[in-house]
């Protein structure tokens, strides 16, 4: 069935620099709002301010609020994914953009071929995971939990509890758990959970492997849990019960 172009907001206060993406955005399919400002991003993703958007592609050097500070509103707001675009490269900064919710990063300078990468990625995810494919079950019926230790992963509902407590990931946080857990202590090549994760095997995405594999050990509190297997890929250790 034919679909019509993906709606992208673009949260960018620098006119000349929207205008440019604007144009090879909507040269590559998508149907592109610009916002100026945070204030300007939420107001268009209210609910009644049209069709829904497929992704929101939000610059963090925003003149009227703190750009994480905006990604958490939207997050609170909506289930659209969030690209952040930054010149933040270190670390920590990104995993604190994930923690709020987004779905994932592009640095300055960046290539736009890497940037529309990851937008048809994230959009890719977001349609895989959309409420009317169904809930994912195997050929006997629906997944039972899988339980490592103290932590309990529920595939259909796409929950994580530590303890009993739950954790909130981002969709493709999950996603690479949930591909480790599967199999436990049989180790992953990278280019195999970019390709299981992220749809693709374009190398860039290899620190963006990285950082969120960082953020799943923190957000867990398991260091131990995810095994860096120097050169190869990850495995998952499962911890004592």
């Amino acid at each position: 069935m034919a679909e019509g172009p993906v709606r992208l907001l673009l949260v960018e206060d620098d006119n000349h620099v929207a205008a440019a993406l604007s144009a090879m955005l909507s040269r590559h399919g998508f149907e592109v709002t610009h916002a100026r400002s945070g204030e300007e991003a939420l107001q268009a993703l209210l609910p009644d301010s049209g069709a829904p958007f497929g992704v929101v592609l939000l610059d963090l050097g925003l003149p009227d609020q703190d750009g994480f500070e905006v990604c958490g509103k939207i997050r609170k707001r909506t289930a659209t994914p969030v690209i952040m675009v930054t010149a933040r490269a270190d670390v920590r900064s990104r995993i604190h953009g994930l923690n709020l919710g987004a779905d994932d990063y592009v640095v300055k300078p960046y290539d736009t071929m890497e940037l529309l990468a990851r937008i048809h990625a994230v959009s890719r995810r977001t349609a895989a995971h959309d409420p009317g494919h169904g809930a994912e079950e195997g050929p006997d019926g629906p997944h039972p939990p899988l339980r490592l230790g103290p932590v309990t992963i529920e595939l259909p509902t796409r929950q994580v509890s530590v303890n009993g407590t739950t954790v909130s990931l981002t969709r493709k946080e999950f996603d690479l758990l949930a591909l480790l857990a599967q199999r436990p202590g049989v180790v992953f090549r990278r280019e195999q959970i970019i390709s299981e994760v992220w749809r693709t095997s374009w190398e860039g995405t290899g620190r963006t492997l990285e950082v969120h594999i960082a953020s799943l050990r923190s957000k867990l509190r398991m260091p131990a849990l995810i095994e860096t297997v120097r050169g190869v890929g990850y495995r998952l250790v499962a911890p004592a019960r």
